[in-house]
């Protein structure tokens, strides 16, 4: 199937190649995997790229380094798509366009209780709850919920709280909740308010508003003014709920609308999310690997990666053609109802469409702007250390309480962008307690044994939160590992506030002290701030998984095997103290009465 090392034979492997849908695998020397692509013929998709004429020089740089293929043959193009698209997740090939895979989207819950709860939820849906969405993002969903208990008054309380309760809480008090909890409203009303929740949810605005209008009008007749009051009240929440749209529509459309969008070579795509004819929100994606690809192409990967194996509306629209037939058939066979992809459209769909476009162009203006001020605190940076390449930098800091729980975190700045993907956490073990500085020793050793061994990327700064005494380690810590990587310890100065910070340098006595303006000081900010967040947030993590077994461990006849018992049904202590007696009594070896033991002691 290949020749020596960079001297493929192209010519005698896409001559044994057969005229039917499949994936090709490209691959260098070293077995890394270069690209996946998918075909309807492999024989002439795969001999398109060793044409002499017509290819981009990203295309050419790949087919140069091309050392084998490997092909597999599937029943229809649709199949291909699916194999492409699992083998791209898993492999991220380097030509390939890639797009952040996001685990799950949020929904609206409205539980299967006697009196349901109105929350918030991401994962796998089940049958025992009603689920609204997806939503775009968490902030769209909660601003929904929100809404919905000024109209309605759904409760919102965990099961715990609401089993729990002798008296109304805050929430009714500010009329956001009907108290069912205490039974200060009926079965029945309870149920009412439920219905037009749910039927707001699914877009049916008029048919709730008539309902209500006319239970208004009803409780007047019959001179219950109270009632009618609050129903007025509700009509008046369920207008402002009306304002808060962005997009109506005058049918029950469950739809989403992806538009690409370049700027400067730069591409975008907007999934804005229709839901019951109401627009729920946008989100705007990055690709990847983009560089000198068509936003048709850019288009068809995104909606390949991102429905796959996720939730896809029947009908979803775009502003740019593609070949849509192998993502129907593949979508609506996953779905189990026919899925529609459909450009071009014209009314209200159309003004669907430039909207989303419009979002695209102003995410893309928002980005260069980002970025030329990114830029230029970079470019102060490099001018300051006299490093005109400087590019990566890693930054470390180290989080603890009283020496309990000790947490090294290592953050990364690269290509003008802090890259979350690569931040990586240390748990420190094996030294004195509140030893900081054998803590950020341990952390670097571990960080950069790899990079000796020829693994990872090499950054060209190392920033270090600390004072002299972490920076000497640091260089020890490198000298043994034989590196040479700038170091820069970022000290606070001496009323450590922001602007004062002291910048510790190898072979220089003196610190150095950048005024507060100093562009390149708030670059080394950004980073060190983002180091001391993430170093925070996995320490109090670490804190409170040790502290939820200490916790546990004091309630007698509470053993390893019912303490595991309970943090894995309850997913941790929180699940654990929020569950009610009941509930706890249903883990596997916990009685009634031990059940009541454990609750009174997490309360």
């Amino acid at each position: 199937m290949s020749g020596a090392p960079h001297e493929f034979q192209a010519k005698e492997f896409v001559a044994s190649l057969p005229l039917q849908p499949g994936v090709y695998r490209m691959l260098d020397a070293q077995g890394q995997v270069l690209y996946v692509g998918k075909a309807a013929q492999l024989k002439k998709r795969v001999s398109s790229y060793f044409q002499k004429t017509n290819i981009s020089p990203r295309i050419r740089l790949m087919v140069s380094h091309i050392a084998r293929i490997e092909v597999t043959i599937t029943r229809s193009e649709a199949e291909a798509l699916l194999l492409e698209n699992n083998l791209i997740k898993t492999l991220k090939p380097r030509y390939n366009i890639l797009f952040r895979d996001d685990k799950s989207y949020p929904y609206i819950v409205l539980t299967g209780h006697r009196f349901p709860r109105l929350t918030y939820y991401r994962g796998a849906t089940g049958k025992q709850h009603q689920y609204f969405g997806p939503y775009p993002n968490s902030s769209a969903a909660k601003e929904s919920i929100n809404l919905l208990q000024k109209v309605f008054r759904i409760r919102t309380c965990e099961d715990s709280v609401f089993a729990n309760r002798t008296r109304p809480c805050l929430l009714h008090q500010i009329h956001r909740c009907t108290a069912p909890c205490v039974g200060l409203i009926s079965d029945e009303d309870y149920a009412t308010d439920l219905r037009n929740a749910m039927l707001l949810l699914q877009g049916k605005q008029d048919e709730v508003e008539g309902m209500l209008r006319k239970a208004m009008e009803l409780a007047a007749e019959d001179q219950r003014y109270e009632q009618a009051a609050a129903l007025r009240d509700q009509l008046q929440a369920l207008h402002t709920v009306q304002q808060k749209q962005f997009m109506e529509s005058g049918r029950a459309t469950d739809a989403d609308i992806v538009a690409v969008a370049e700027l400067d070579g730069v591409l975008c795509v907007n999934l804005s999310m229709v839901r019951g004819g109401r627009h729920l929100g946008d989100k705007n994606f990055f690709p990847q690997n983009a560089e000198g690809l068509s936003p048709g192409e850019v288009l068809e990967a995104f909606l390949a990666q991102h429905y796959l194996n996720r939730s896809v509306p029947p009908l979803l629209l775009t502003n740019v053609e593609i070949a849509t037939e192998a993502l129907e058939a593949l979508f609506s066979e996953q779905t189990g109802y026919a899925v529609q992809i459909r450009h071009p459209v014209s009314g209200e769909r159309r003004q669907w469409l430039d909207m989303a476009l419009n979002n695209a162009l102003l995410a893309l203006r928002q980005q260069a702007g980002l970025q030329a001020g990114q830029l230029a605190r970079l470019e102060a940076l490099r001018e300051v250390l006299s490093l005109p390449q400087l590019a990566r930098i890693e930054c470390f800091d180290i989080s603890h309480t009283m020496g309990e729980a000790t947490v090294a975190s290592c953050v990364v700045y690269e290509n003008l962008a802090m890259r979350n993907a690569e931040y990586r956490r240390y748990n420190i073990n094996g030294i004195t307690a509140g030893d900081d500085y054998a803590a950020m020793r341990q952390a670097l050793m571990r960080r950069y044994q790899k990079l000796q061994a020829g693994e990872g990327k090499r950054p060209d700064l190392v920033l270090i939160d600390g004072g002299a005494g972490q920076l000497s380690v640091a260089i020890e810590a490198m000298a043994e590992l034989g590196l040479d990587i700038l170091l820069m310890g970022v000290a606070k100065g001496v009323e450590r506030k922001p602007g004062l910070e002291q910048l510790l340098l190898p072979q220089q006595e003196k610190p150095l002290q950048l005024p507060p303006d100093s562009p390149a000081l708030h670059l080394i900010q950004q980073i060190r701030d983002e180091a001391h967040r993430f170093a925070i947030s996995g320490h109090r993590a670490k804190r409170g998984k040790i502290r939820t077994a200490s916790m546990l461990e004091e309630i007698s006849g509470v053993g390893e095997r019912r303490r595991r018992n309970l943090l894995a049904r309850f997913g941790g202590l929180h699940g654990v103290r929020q569950a009610s007696v009941d509930e706890l009594a249903q883990v596997e070896g916990i009685s009634r009465t031990l059940a009541e033991k454990i609750y009174q002691q997490l309360h």
